[in-house]
């Protein structure tokens, strides 16, 4: 079995192997239970490359004992979606099936819409359980029938602690290093390159220990990492060095108003092949959540960038992508408009379906005007200044604030003309964001 990849003769086949993934697979947590209680429900696993999706429903299938099919985007079309699902039905139908079959699509995103759909019926009629794994964010690839009907668990890159556990897992049952003289002199280079990615730090094992002599003796240290991988720095990353730290850095440096750092994230991106459509999106989701209102011209423009992108491609591609970048990164910055939505969400998690006022409601039909919808409602535009102070927040959430201004000249003009038309003034107030990419 040594001709085997590292990462695949250490593939965990338990619960009790895998590592990572803690929020999902603890005691307790929602996967686990699932898995225990033999009650697995359609879920769609989004996380970044090597943090143990396709292992999990490995797992899941064998400690169910349950049918298991497998498709890859990749390389399957409608045909044998089809197919699969015909024998996911007679499995359903037969008397010596322990549960209901499950079907894992490997890379989901890459299905078509018409792929998409063909899953719908037998998702939703219980011919068979769908377990997805995607890399991008199925908010955006995966097609909102099939999000309704399958939850979404996100993985997360391992953290230094599951790295290194893995680490001594691997050099203390596999064989290859088990008939070698081993030393851990240094970790720091290994978890760097890894990047949480639990692939990657095996790949960069099977890496080192492929370029040693029969009877040398296998030593990790910062050195050795550093100068194996800068003679052959992709062969443990196939899909773009270090990518998701480099979307981080990208984002961060727009946020951070550093069109210098943008640019060079940007062009670290582009040389990693990157897909020219996955970075128009986040500079998108970064117009919006980072920018607002404070320059509302820059959603405008990252949209047209994106648009552009699918008109031209690469390579002229990465122009627009460049200017759409530094505009952001030099624009003015704020997050009121991605504060005010959370706080309302939350709100509304607390609060539930409060009624509409009646004054706000249509009253197309005489029962409804006799029930008093729409009565009493003061058209805005029949006052002066187009404004007439009357309840637009349901009874019990009179006087709740959601947005606040902030320090910027565009939020300063909407308050003023707020407060010139008597409309309540929002108060300036400081909330922290939450981080994503």
């Amino acid at each position: 079995m040594s001709f085997q990849p590292l990462a695949e003769r250490l593939r965990p086949k338990s619960l009790d192997e895998y590592i990572g993934q803690r929020h999902l697979v603890g005691p307790g947590a929602v996967i686990r239970r699932m898995i225990e209680s033999g009650n697995i429900a359609s879920f769609i696993l989004w996380g970044p490359p090597g943090v143990g999706k396709t292992t999990l429903a490995r797992i899941i299938a064998e400690q169910t004992k349950v049918p298991f099919y497998t498709l890859s985007a990749v390389t399957s079309g409608v045909k044998d979606v089809r197919d699969v699902l015909d024998r996911c039905k007679k499995d359903a139908q037969s008397m010596f099936t322990k549960g209901r079959p499950i079907l894992f699509i490997d890379e989901i995103h890459r299905f078509n819409k018409s792929q998409q759909d063909s899953l719908l019926g037998a998702v939703e009629n219980g011919t068979v359980t769908l377990i997805g794994a995607t890399t991008e964010n199925p908010s955006f690839e995966v097609i909102r029938p099939l999000l309704s009907r399958a939850q979404v668990y996100v993985l997360q890159s391992l953290d230094k602690d599951d790295l290194l556990r893995l680490l001594d897992h691997a050099l203390k049952t596999d064989p290859i290093f088990q008939d070698r003289e081993v030393r851990v002199e240094e970790t720091e280079a290994l978890l760097r390159f890894s990047g949480g990615d639990a692939r990657k730090l095996l790949n960069i094992l099977d890496l080192l220990h492929q370029s040693l002599g029969e009877k040398e003796p296998f030593v990790l240290n910062d050195k050795v990492v550093t100068e194996r991988l800068q003679q052959n720095p992709m062969a443990f990353d196939k899909d773009g060095e270090m990518h998701y730290d480099i979307i981080s850095a990208f984002i961060k440096s727009i946020r951070g108003s550093d069109p210098d750092a943008a640019v060079y994230w940007l062009a670290r991106l582009i040389a990693g092949g990157e897909d020219p459509k996955f970075i128009a999106r986040r500079l998108c989701i970064s117009a919006a959540e980072d920018i607002g209102l404070a320059n509302p011209n820059a959603l405008l423009l990252a949209n047209a960038t994106f648009d552009i992108i699918n008109k031209i491609g690469w390579p002229e591609g990465r122009i627009p992508l460049s200017e759409c970048a530094i505009y952001l990164a030099a624009s003015p910055k704020s997050n009121s408009a991605y504060n005010a939505i959370n706080s309302a969400l939350q709100l509304v998690e607390q609060t539930g379906n409060a009624p509409v006022p009646l004054h706000l409601r249509n009253a197309p039909t005489k029962l409804m005007k006799q029930l008093g919808y729409g009565r009493d409602y003061m058209y805005s535009h029949d006052y002066p200044g187009h404004f007439v102070r009357q309840q637009y927040m349901p009874d019990e959430l009179q006087g709740t604030q959601l947005w606040a201004p902030q320090d910027n000249s565009a939020e300063a003009q909407m308050a003023a003309r707020q407060q010139a038309a008597g409309i309540p003034n929002p108060q300036k107030k400081n909330k922290n964001s939450t981080e994503k990419y």
